[in-house]
């Protein structure tokens, strides 16, 4: 059995995580099992990754990190996040971050969010131009909270987000991304 361990900047990537995975991924908990690492914010996961992955002794992992954006250059925390797995001789770490922020994933697809949070007519919006592209949201967090009138909550609307969120039509292209490397690290064909 594989493990796929995930380092993760927060909690709410853990539950898009939960709901995402068995249905990406074929044989969930007799081929592969998902363990998660939450860390407290992006410094705390930078700070401490370096000795969690040296000190990682379990056999037949695999291993994903993962943050948001935010403000910086993706590519600079992508690179910040590399070096790092390098440096814990863990240079096949797959390192994903969300641009800018998780949320941008829900914005690929505004079904899931209109269903998950029953919240009519949020799917109608996904055709406003400052909506089109997701990872060109610069706050998606405030802006799904302010798009649904309060309603998201960060680990509760994951929860209830990411298991109906399409694996195939998302046009969050951070999104498509991950679910591709985990797919590779996991040895997993495209079957759908």
């Amino acid at each position: 059995m594989k493990n796929l361990v995930c380092f993760l900047e927060e909690p709410s990537t853990k539950e898009m995580l939960y709901g995402v995975l068995p249905r990406l991924l074929p044989g969930y908990g007799s081929t592969w099992r998902y363990i998660p690492i939450v860390f407290e914010g992006k410094q705390d996961l930078e700070g401490q990754l370096v000795r969690k992955l040296r000190g990682w002794r379990m056999p037949d992992s695999v291993f994903l990190i993962m943050r948001d954006q935010d403000s910086a250059n993706w590519r600079d925390v992508e690179k910040r996040l590399c070096a790092l797995c390098r440096e814990a001789h863990k240079p096949e770490a797959l390192v994903r971050v969300a641009c800018h922020e998780l949320e941008s994933f829900y914005f690929g697809d505004l079904s899931a969010v209109e269903r998950g949070l029953n919240i009519r007519n949020i799917e109608s919006q996904r055709n406003r131009e400052r909506y089109r592209v997701p990872d060109d949201l610069v706050n998606p967090k405030d802006e799904l909270a302010r798009l649904t009138k309060g309603g998201y909550q960060e680990i509760a609307g994951s929860r209830s987000i990411a298991p109906l969120l399409s694996l195939e039509n998302n046009t969050s292209h951070s999104f498509n991304t991950l679910l591709s490397g985990v797919r590779r690290i996991l040895g997993v064909n495209r079957t759908k």
